[in-house]
């Protein structure tokens, strides 16, 4: 099967966009570089690889941790990904997946 030249949308993700792409999405709001209103439906690999490293220089200047983002940030950042995790949690995404090797 051949992957698809373009990107599906968080929106469209499995998961409930509890995926890579969707935390660079996620990411991307955050520190408003896209607009909340955008998907990335119809994105190329290079598209999301350039967001990608954006959302990498941001992160970068705080360490990595969301701790260290300054309270306005760190308010958008908590909101963004509470509603995400609220979507996902009720399209049937658990967060197993993430921890099904934790326990070998």
């Amino acid at each position: 099967m051949n992957k698809p030249k373009t990107y599906v949308g968080i929106n469209n993700e499995i998961n409930g966009g509890m995926t890579s792409i969707g935390k660079i999405i996620r990411d991307g709001w955050v520190f408003g570089l896209i607009e909340e209103t955008e998907t990335c439906e119809g994105w190329n690999l290079a598209g999301i690889d350039a967001l990608l490293q954006k959302v990498n220089d941001e992160w970068d200047k705080y360490g990595c941790l969301a701790v260290h983002l300054p309270p306005e940030l760190r308010k958008r950042h908590q909101h963004i990904h509470d509603v995400a995790i609220q979507k996902a949690n009720d399209s049937g995404w658990s967060g197993e997946s993430e921890t099904d090797d934790e326990d070998e």
